[in-house]
C-alpha cells in the first residue's frame, strides 16, 4: 500500500513539474509578443494590434496565477481561475475603451505591419495550444488557460483578415470591428470561466446543525 501512495506521489510531482515547465514556456512566449505587439500596434494605429497585445499580456498574467495554483488544492485552483476569469474581464472592457477611442482619434492602420504581426502572434500562440492542449482535459485552472490559448489563435487569423480589408479598402473600420469582436469574444470567454470556477471557489455550503427538539 505504501509503495502504491508513494508511486501516486511520484507521478503527481512528475506531473506538476512538467506542467509548470510548459506554463513558464508559454509565460516567456505571451510576455515577449505583447511588447512586440502593443508597440507595433501603437506606431501602426492599430486597435485589433492593440488589443491583441493586451490579450497577450493577460495571457501572461494568466500563466503566472497557474503556476502559482499548480500543487494546491482544489478551491484555491479554482480561485485562481476567478482571477483568470476577471483579468480577462478587464481586458475585455479595455479593449472596447480602446475601439471607441481609436474611433474617435485614430487614422488608417498599416496593414503590412499588421500582417507581419499577426502571423508571428499566430505562430507564437500557435506553440503555445499545443502545448496546452495536453492538459486541457486537467484541473478547471488549466482548462482556463486553454481557453485563453484558443482565443488567442481566433484573434490572430481575426487580425490578419482586417489587415487584408484594411488594405483592399482603404478604411479603418474593418480593424475597429476586429478589435470590438476580439472585446465580445474575450469577454462571453470571462463570464464562462467565472460560472465555472465561482461555485468551486466559495467552497462547499456548511449545512446548519439540526436543532434539538
Amino acid at each position: 500500500m505504501a509503495g502504491c501512495c508513494e508511486h501516486d506521489l511520484c507521478e503527481t510531482k512528475t506531473l506538476e513539474r512538467q506542467q509548470r515547465r510548459m506554463l513558464w514556456v508559454v509565460l516567456a512566449l505571451n510576455a515577449g509578443m505583447f511588447f512586440a505587439e502593443f508597440i507595433t500596434g501603437w506606431l501602426a494605429d492599430s486597435t485589433a494590434l492593440m488589443a491583441d497585445s493586451l490579450d497577450m499580456f493577460a495571457d501572461a498574467a494568466v500563466y503566472g496565477v497557474s503556476l502559482y495554483a499548480i500543487g494546491r488544492s482544489l478551491q484555491l485552483k479554482a480561485k485562481a481561475a476567478v482571477l483568470n476569469g476577471s483579468l480577462q474581464l478587464v481586458l475585455g472592457l479595455l479593449i472596447l475603451a480602446e475601439v471607441a477611442r481609436r474611433s474617435v482619434f485614430g487614422s488608417t492602420p498599416e496593414p503590412i505591419a499588421m500582417t507581419v504581426m499577426g502571423v508571428l502572434a499566430l505562430l507564437v500562440n500557435t506553440v503555445c495550444f499545443v502545448l496546452l492542449s495536453r492538459f486541457r482535459g486537467g484541473d478547471i485552472n488549466l482548462r482556463a488557460t486553454w481557453i485563453c490559448s484558443r482565443n488567442d489563435m481566433l484573434g490572430n487569423v481575426s487580425v490578419l483578415v482586417a489587415a487584408g480589408l484594411v488594405g483592399w479598402t482603404g478604411s479603418p473600420w474593418p480593424d475597429r470591428l476586429v478589435g470590438l469582436a476580439m472585446a465580445v469574444i474575450i469577454l462571453r470567454s470571462a463570464i464562462k470561466i467565472l460560472r465555472e470556477a465561482l461555485p468551486l471557489a466559495r467552497g462547499p455550503r456548511l449545512t446548519p446543525p439540526a436543532s434539538a427538539t
